[in-house]
């Protein structure tokens, strides 16, 4: 559990006042002392990050966010990032005071919710010390409430149950390669071996396809490309092939046309993105020209090397194609430009580090704004002539 990387984890973010008790809360839940809890307000300045364990539920990260009501200038600031955490959470509890109860705060946060397609909870904190009267009326005018005190911890074991049981109705994660190969098909999993790859590991999209062929019953070979040839001689009915962006081509020449091929990175626009977005971004490359501006996100940081996908071998081969030189944009981790128009096309990772919620808002802001949206995977397919060939294993699904 505690090796489940975040972006596979439900993220679960508290909002609110400040002191209302959201550290509390956090520190309630999870059983144990998380954020730091004091009865000064603004105690919790930036995001606080938990991750854990639901029973039934399985690996979740906690997000702990700063007071949405600080009117000062640092105060806003801590407002706008707590406001863009929403665009990366599964699913919110709203926590409000019992003694400082807010309609308006609380009809404006819900439009924020729905805004980002967002489920949540409410959740009305310390009542250990308010009167019957007040709660029952309480109780009857938010029927959907959840009435706790993280003092005398009265209610959260109720809370926690609740949470459960909405995290399960809204699990709807489909697999990465466990819909499109059946039960006891053969997968070929090419990984080329250069000086990007971790030392001693394979990287985290292919761990996660290797576990996802292994939980949906998928016999699995992963081989080097320049074992490929051998392999496909030595393995009969292959369901499929999935490679490495970056050996697209290479693996396409030796992959014969029966056998489906795809990527590593078009499988994660499938599973965690919308494919149709990202194969219709990748068409309009042929629109591109000297004067077009192009950013590309990685949701990952690392040292940038002669062979980095994202900084080098795509703007390499896109100013190929295009037949000049274009002009690129980058950016890193949750970072996400507000104003978009400027850009003519957006090139995203594949986006095993940040969970789907992040990747989906993405699409639907540049969907909103007609600005043209792809990934890695699709742009190399693209690039290399095999899109079409790419995107066959997903025509029945």
């Amino acid at each position: 559990m505690n090796s489940t990387p975040n972006a596979n984890r439900k993220h679960v973010a508290i909002f609110g006042k400040t002191n209302a008790g959201k550290s509390s809360l956090i520190n309630s839940i999870c059983g144990q002392e998380i954020a730091i809890v004091s009865k000064i307000a603004g105690t919790t300045t930036d995001p606080v990050f938990k991750a854990m364990e639901l029973i039934s539920i399985g690996p979740v990260l906690f997000i702990d966010t700063a007071g949405l009501d600080d009117k000062s200038e640092v105060g806003k600031l801590r407002i706008k990032k707590t406001k863009e955490m929403m665009k990366r959470t599964d699913f919110a509890l709203y926590l409000m005071d019992v003694n400082n109860i807010d309609d308006s705060d609380y009809e404006e946060i819900k439009l924020e919710f729905k805004k980002y397609n967002m489920p949540y909870m409410l959740i009305i904190n310390k009542i250990e010390d308010t009167e019957k009267s007040k709660l029952d009326e309480l109780k009857s005018k938010y029927k959907e409430a959840k009435f706790v005190s993280t003092y005398s911890k009265e209610g959260i074991d109720e809370l926690k149950n609740e949470l459960v049981a909405k995290l399960q109705d809204s699990e709807n994660e489909m697999p990465i390669i466990g819909n499109l190969v059946p039960y006891g098909g053969k997968v070929i999993l090419v990984v080329p071996i250069d000086s990007e790859a971790p030392k001693g590991r394979i990287i985290l999209p292919q761990v996660q396809c290797i576990r996802d062929c292994l939980d949906n019953g998928i016999k699995t070979y992963v081989v080097r490309d320049t074992e490929l040839a051998s392999a496909l001689e030595d393995i009969q009915d292959v369901d499929l092939v999935v490679t490495d962006s970056q050996a697209f081509k290479k693996v396409s020449e030796i992959v014969p046309k029966n056998i489906k091929l795809t990527g590593f990175s078009i499988l994660f626009a499938n599973h965690k993105g919308d494919l149709k977005s990202f194969v219709a971004g990748a068409r309009k490359i042929n629109d591109l020209n000297k004067d077009s501006k192009i950013l590309i996100c990685e949701s990952c940081t690392h040292n940038v090397s002669h062979e980095d996908i994202g900084r080098i071998k795509i703007p390499k081969l896109l100013n190929k194609y295009v037949g000049t030189k274009l002009n690129y944009e980058f950016k890193v981790g949750h970072d996400f430009p507000e104003d978009i128009n400027k850009y003519d096309l957006i090139i995203h990772c594949g986006g095993c580090m940040i969970n789907r919620k992040t990747i989906v808002n993405r699409i639907e802001i540049c969907n909103k704004e007609k600005v043209a949206i792809t990934n890695y995977g699709v742009v190399l397919a693209y690039l290399n002539g095999i899109l079409d060939r790419s995107l066959e294993v997903f025509e029945n699904n």
